[in-house]
């Protein structure tokens, strides 16, 4: 039912809101209030407005890929550090088991951050924080420095990932892009409404596919720019099973 939701549930949304404007569309027609005429100029804006939400797709689909390799990324760098401490040589059991244990909190905070739909950065730079204090434990100890310039990197590659995030989920693409967008599609289906057409059926299936088109890109839009909401409600999200499991798979380790 979820996966079904996620296909098919933004294209249920549009044709909803796009049923009640042909409600409209109908009213408009038998009341006579149709006035303007099909000509090159309403055709022109039309495929105007289209252009200029291909526009915004198109910058909003960048950070989204980007966003669909942040949970693999994410996910290997977290077990490559607990994966580290596990092989630290010569060092009393308790340290390990502490590292080990803020490592797994660390992911306890981003997964939790996900889950809330609100990230927090200062949340997950505490827990970094707690990780870097136990390999700097270890540099007391005389471990190997290669090992810790390891550990190191990959606690980098987690703060920078976790920046990343913050600006993706907290950045819209272009605000005043989205207003103009709004508007533009706005006079679009009041142009529509009002467009006198040779029948009712034909003015009913244009403006049907041209809203539902317009409407549906619209919203897909909106979605995309955070792909990191979690919940009902969202529907072009990136996958973040890989950070669920391995938070299962951690948290079953320690105990």
């Amino acid at each position: 039912m979820h996966d079904i939701m996620k296909k098919w549930g933004l294209l249920a949304k549009t044709m909803g809101i796009v049923l009640v404007l042909l409600a409209f569309k109908v009213i408009i027609s038998f009341a006579g209030w149709e006035i303007f005429p099909m000509n090159a100029l309403v055709t022109a804006f039309i495929g105007a407005v289209i252009f200029t939400l291909a526009i915004i797709f198109t910058g909003t689909l960048v950070d989204y890929k980007e966003s669909e390799k942040i949970p693999s990324d994410l996910a290997t760098s977290i077990r490559s550090l607990s994966h580290d401490f596990d092989v630290v040589p010569g060092v009393d059991k308790g340290i390990i088991w502490q590292g080990k244990n803020d490592v797994v909190s660390l992911l306890d905070m981003i997964c939790e951050n996900f889950r809330s739909n609100n990230w927090e950065t200062g949340k997950v730079h505490g827990g970094i924080r707690k990780v870097n204090t136990d390999i700097h434990t270890l540099a007391g100890l005389n471990v190997a420095p290669p090992l810790l310039v390891k550990m190191r990197n990959e606690l980098t590659a987690i703060d920078r990932i976790s920046n990343r995030i913050a600006t993706i989920a907290g950045t819209s693409f272009i605000p005043t892009a989205y207003a103009i967008s709004e508007v533009a599609i706005g006079a679009v289906i009041v142009v529509l409404l009002f467009l006198k057409m040779d029948s009712l059926l034909q003015g009913l299936v244009l403006f049907g596919a041209i809203a539902v088109l317009a409407i549906g890109l619209l919203l897909l839009i909106k979605d995309m720019d955070n792909p990191f909401e979690v919940g009902a409600g969202t529907y072009a999200d990136v996958n973040l099973d890989l950070l669920w499991d391995l938070q299962r798979e951690m948290r079953n380790e320690q105990e």
